[in-house]
């Protein structure tokens, strides 16, 4: 973590633990307001983090690259290192340093920049009347699916409504029917074996026994996805 040292017989030894402090109380389990920032905040609070971008400004200028922790009213610098982990507040996942830049979602980067990327891609859908709906939302192009998961947040109502079934056009059961219509039911829809999807694909929602009026359901796409080396 690049924590500064004392010296020997330094004076102020204080000076140098409380720096060193301050770096590990922000580098510990690392959080990023913002990445590739370059303009210093207005406001910052102690023990905030920035990834800066390659030009940033101001008090930052010639940081470009390293992470800035607002500490004792002032900012120290750190480089990352290969295979640091950080939680993107902003974006709201975790991105990994391979050398070249942060990746979000990794489990496993290359010194090339090369990745791959798991993630859960969770929104809400409020249901449309009638017999079926299609998400806004779509399985992302190139992206591997193992499995969509879900919870009705607000009760499905309809006309004759008794179940329903999830899966995309083609294959509208593919990840699960007969599911439950009250709040709080759920579903746990994997994959028999991992599908790639290579064209971006919304989910199918299928009214069984009648009609949709109403009601809101949580989905839950589990996905895959592979990133090539960066251009050179």
């Amino acid at each position: 973590m690049q924590l500064p040292l004392i010296a020997p017989a330094q004076a102020q030894k204080h000076v140098t633990v409380n720096e060193a402090l301050s770096r590990l109380d922000a580098l510990a389990q690392l959080r990023i307001k913002a990445f590739d920032q370059t303009v210093v905040p207005t406001s910052p609070k102690e023990g905030d983090a920035y990834q800066l971008g390659p030009e940033p400004a101001g008090e930052w200028s010639g940081q470009g690259g390293k992470i800035a922790i607002r500490a004792n009213g002032g900012w120290t610098f750190v480089a990352p290192k290969v295979g640091w982990t950080a939680w993107d507040e902003a974006g709201l996942c975790a991105r990994m340093y391979h050398g070249r830049g942060w990746m979000a979602d990794a489990v496993a980067v290359s010194p090339g920049g090369a990745g791959t990327r798991h993630r859960v891609i969770e929104f809400d859908h409020a249901l449309l009347a009638g017999a079926t709906n299609l998400t806004a939302v779509s399985i992302p192009a190139g992206a591997q699916v193992i499995g969509l998961s879900g919870r009705v947040v607000a009760g499905l109502s309809g006309a004759g409504l008794t179940g329903w079934r999830i899966g995309v056009e083609g294959a509208d059961n593919r990840y699960g029917s007969g599911l439950g219509v009250a709040q709080n039911s759920y579903l746990l829809g994997l994959s028999g074996a991992p599908v790639t999807y290579y064209s971006a694909t919304p989910i199918l929602l299928s009214a069984e026994g009648g009609a949709f009026a109403g009601g809101t359901i949580r989905l839950a796409l589990h996905v895959v996805e592979l990133e090539p080396p960066q251009a050179v």
